[in-house]
């Protein structure tokens, strides 16, 4: 565990009052995760809070500079200001150090930064609602306020690092650990709005921008689980090649699109078909004989279908890529 800060409530008003208003802005009691994936170029941060908004309050990202996550008595200037400071080259450290000789009101945030290195910093406030704090390490920063206790963002930490391990798709890490974070107890007061902002360079509708899915769910009973469930469809219909296997995480559920067309040109790649000639291709008996030839091969069970085993072994031997 590379950093623990925690921070114990001195005076629990849960106000935030605008200057010179009498506006009274809730706290963002809020759990999240800030993460990178250096092999793929990804990073992301998703979020649950009491909140409504909170997907769209808490994260921001940008490909090949960074992802802030700003909580607590947010200071949504850091998400901005964040990106703006890494683009210049400062570390998040640097960005860390910035912010709290800048904030007069910095004793009551709590944020993480992390740069395109995978570099992290966070910090919890002195007066940020208990229980608050954080805990860092290798891709990733997790942290929350108003929660139940240390156990929700060490049970996140957990949960991303055995999903990275096992390989599993980027989206899925995070969702693993917001998942984790709520069985765990979560945010003490309830739960309400939930967010996922993953970015990676090209990675958006059609390639034209770097937004790989930015999800929001404003108002649910049970908004990590909807959250996950919008981004199964989002994955099923916009990145079906990191989706489904083989280099996915899911079984075919969609018999046609660009992950067999993956699928396919991983098998030639193998000694096994013919590459795809085509942007969209079909799960038909051409690549049904090619998968059984590979599976023959490799002393695997031969069956019309493609196994999480199978997937393994081809991803291993072909490293995943056509």
């Amino acid at each position: 565990m590379k950093s623990i800060r925690s921070a114990v409530c001195t005076a629990c008003t849960g106000i935030v009052m605008a200057s010179g208003s009498a506006a009274q802005t809730p706290p963002l009691s809020t759990f999240s995760i800030v993460a990178c994936d250096p092999q793929n170029g990804f990073l992301g941060v998703a979020v649950q809070s009491r909140v409504v908004g909170a997907g769209s309050i808490v994260p921001a990202a940008e490909a090949e500079v960074g992802a802030v996550a700003s909580q607590a008595a947010a200071n949504v200037a850091f998400k901005r200001r964040g990106l703006e400071l890494m683009r210049q080259g400062r570390s998040p450290e640097e960005v860390v150090a910035e912010f709290r000789r800048t904030d007069p009101g910095i004793a009551r945030r709590q944020f993480a930064v992390m740069d395109a290195r995978c570099r992290t910093a966070a910090f919890t406030g002195d007066s940020a609602q208990a229980w608050a704090g954080h805990r860092t390490g290798d891709h990733f920063s997790v942290q929350g306020n108003i929660l139940t206790g240390p156990e929700v963002v060490d049970s996140m930490a957990s949960a991303f690092r055995r999903a990275e391990a096992a390989g599993r798709p980027f989206g899925e890490r995070l969702l693993a650990a917001l998942k984790a974070g709520q069985a765990a107890g979560g945010d003490r007061r309830g739960r309400q709005g939930a967010g996922l902002l993953i970015v990676k360079k090209g990675g958006g509708y059609g390639g034209g921008d770097d937004v790989y899915a930015d999800l929001h769910v404003e108002d649910a009973p049970e908004p990590i689980l909807e959250l996950e469930r919008v981004y199964n469809v989002w994955m099923s219909l916009f990145h079906p090649e990191d989706h489904f296997l083989p280099n996915g995480s899911q079984a075919f559920s969609v018999p046609a699109g660009a992950h067999v067309c993956l699928l396919r040109n991983l098998l030639a790649k193998a000694g096994h078909g013919t590459r795809a000639t085509q942007q969209f291709c079909a799960f038909d008996e051409e690549v049904i004989t090619a998968l059984k030839a590979f599976q023959r091969a490799q002393n695997l069970s031969v069956t019309p279908s493609l196994t999480p085993q199978a997937a393994a072994r081809l991803r291993e031997l072909t490293g995943g890529r056509p």
